[in-house]
């Protein structure tokens, strides 16, 4: 079988050397005030010879903010932090977008100065969260205004616009895994009955004035738009997911985008729901690059490739525990194994420090 992982790929304005793609994996490794750090950039520059790196999830305002050292890209710091990333990235030859986040009722009051996270409808997230107050449920948030979506909007229009200014190549719309954009998609999590909610075409609505905007500052072709269309995270759930997503991504199909992608666990893996997949249905509609994410081994990510099921696969915790993983795919070496217990601490052990390959 060939090695088509290795092939180069243009999707939109990018020219990626590989198929290889870093996905984006929150950390905690920023400060306490959202700003990107040196040990950031250490991990990126490890990593910058996957075709291209989704950094990780980064708020794009303080309302949309909840996890304890996560980034930010609202502040003048952030954005500095974030160009000392990018610089070292690039100088290390990589490509790097940021994806834009916001997360809607996952948030909590800890890290909103008391005020309630915001959502599509007053219904909680299922489970709990980690503040900086410790753990704590998920509470019932505010439902969005129409005033407070079009202020919505504007934030990720600032966002897209301040990630240019920081140096990155392109950015990803964070639409998928229970956070706001996804909220509105969804309707378990939607019941709204004005514009915004109902049909899907209708719950679809936030997310293209939202890609409408992104595109305004970047243009299409450096922009992607992450889905997640069975992920059941902190209660998500869609009655008719395959009709919602296609939808969804004919909608997207407008703006002319780099990629799309989908993140659906592979059956058998831990994470995989029961139930017919939707990737496929998306990947029929959606003209541009289309990239797929879920329990990905080398093996699998070449059928999938060979079989024309994505362009590119997006690996995230192989990545994790393989900075070099492009080198270990190239030369058939062993992976490491993942220590789970380090993945949202806040310091370099299980982050910065997993080994390499000896070279020579």
């Amino acid at each position: 079988m060939e090695k088509q992982l290795f092939n180069p790929l243009k999707a939109g304005a990018f020219n990626l050397p590989n198929r290889i793609l870093m996905a984006p994996l929150t950390r905690g490794r920023a400060d306490v005030d959202g700003v990107p750090t040196r040990l950031m950039a250490d991990y990126y520059v490890q990593r910058a010879a996957a075709g291209l790196i989704i950094a990780e999830a980064t708020a794009v305002s303080k309302r949309g903010y909840g996890w304890v050292q996560a980034p930010g890209i609202f502040t003048p710091a952030q954005v500095k932090g974030w160009q000392m990333v990018n610089d070292a990235v690039h100088k290390a030859g990589g490509r790097i977008v940021l994806q834009l986040w916001h997360m809607g009722r996952a948030s909590h009051p800890d890290f909103l100065g008391g005020q309630l996270p915001v959502a599509p409808s007053a219904i909680a997230a299922e489970g709990h969260t980690t503040t900086p107050l410790g753990q704590k449920d998920y509470v019932v948030p505010h439902a969005l205004d129409l005033d407070e979506i079009k202020t919505t909007i504007a934030d990720y229009r600032r966002g897209a616009t301040l990630a240019k200014d920081a140096g990155f190549d392109g950015v990803e719309i964070h639409s998928a895994n229970g956070y706001l954009l996804d909220e509105f998609l969804r309707d378990g999590a939607n019941k709204r009955n004005d514009i915004y909610g109902g049909p899907a075409e209708n719950r679809v609505r936030l997310l293209q004035q939202v890609t409408e905007a992104v595109v305004g500052v970047w243009g299409g072709d450096r922009v992607g738009v992450r889905l997640s269309p069975r992920n059941p995270y902190k209660g998500m759930t869609d009655s008719d997911p395959i009709h919602t997503f296609s939808v969804a991504t004919e909608k997207l199909n407008s703006y002319g985008l780099a990629y799309l992608h989908s993140m659906e666990p592979l059956p058998g893996h831990r994470l995989a729901v029961a139930g017919e997949r939707v990737s496929p249905y998306m990947r029929k509609i959606f003209k541009g690059a289309f990239i797929a994410n879920g329990g990905y081994t080398q093996d699998l990510a070449e059928k999938a490739l060979e079989h024309k099921e994505a362009d590119a696969i997006a690996f995230g915790v192989p990545f994790i525990a393989n900075p070099d993983l492009v080198e270990r795919f190239k030369s058939g070496a062993p992976l490491n194994a993942a220590d789970d217990s380090t993945f949202y601490t806040h310091d370099a052990h299980g982050y910065t420090d997993y080994p390499l390959l000896a070279k020579g």
